[in-house]
């Protein structure tokens, strides 16, 4: 959609949906919409769009969880099982991969890697109102999935409920880089991401909005405020490849 064609939206409470402003009322449908589309070529594209980098991204994560057989993973957005599979074959104990987009987790399900886990469970809820009951997860992951989020402060307040006192909360994300060398080259590298996303998934327009999103998505030190304002304690944050992408975790103390 060409920026002439965009409706403006003049309300106080308009949410970015990519570079346009909506009613939040609509973000979720559009959303679902941008991940019905890509879903059997998500993957695919992922490494594409990061030139493979997203692995070592994931794999940084994993070692900051550092799995136990213990514990339980409660993964938000966890759409294809990516970290979920990771972090069971890394030794964690078992897994729910929670998403809203049925689609997704439906391409999830066809990947024979995940087919020879145990103890992996599959729920289809939202991030901002998990179907989960309070103090139950021992560690939450949302990876690439917060920007999606309508009410990204209401999805950490939730990652905060579920989980067990003492548990942590991990969030990856792409966020916003610290070196202007490696930002001028990082945008002309997104520039040409929708070209991509039309060869790959003979869809532009869905990966056009990813690339805006990202570009929108507020900066780390934001992110660990919200951190904090949900309840979140010893709120750290690591750069991942010069701030192209992050991880913020925090603690959930015992009470």
């Amino acid at each position: 959609m060409s920026e002439k064609s965009r409706p403006v939206v003049s309300t106080d409470d308009a949410i970015d949906f990519g570079d346009e402003m909506i009613p939040p009322s609509e973000k979720a449908g559009r959303v679902k919409a941008v991940f019905d589309s890509v879903a059997s070529s998500y993957d695919i594209m992922n490494d594409v769009m990061s030139l493979g980098i997203h692995r070592r991204w994931k794999d940084s994560l994993i070692r900051l969880i550092s799995p136990t057989a213990d514990q339980h993973l409660v993964d938000l957005a966890g759409g294809t099982g990516d970290i979920s599979a990771r972090f069971l074959k890394a030794g964690g104990g078992s897994a729910t991969i929670v998403d809203i987009n049925t689609e997704m987790m439906a391409a999830g399900r066809k990947r024979a890697d995940l087919a020879r886990l145990n103890h992996l469970s599959w729920v289809a809820g939202d991030a901002q109102a998990i179907p989960i009951a309070e103090n139950t997860a021992d560690v939450v992951t949302i990876a690439f999935g917060l920007r999606n989020v309508t009410d990204r402060d209401a999805a950490i307040s939730e990652a905060f409920r579920i989980l067990k006192p003492g548990g942590r909360f991990f969030c990856l994300e792409f966020s916003r880089v610290r070196s202007r060398p490696l930002s001028s080259l990082y945008e002309i590298w997104s520039n040409l991401l929708p070209g991509m996303g039309q060869v790959i998934a003979n869809d532009s327009e869905s990966y056009r909005y990813l690339v805006e999103s990202i570009r929108r998505f507020p900066p780390q030190e934001d992110i660990s405020a919200k951190f904090a304002a949900a309840g979140f304690s010893r709120v750290k944050c690591r750069d991942l490849s010069g701030g192209i992408a992050a991880i913020h975790c925090g603690w959930k103390l015992d009470l």
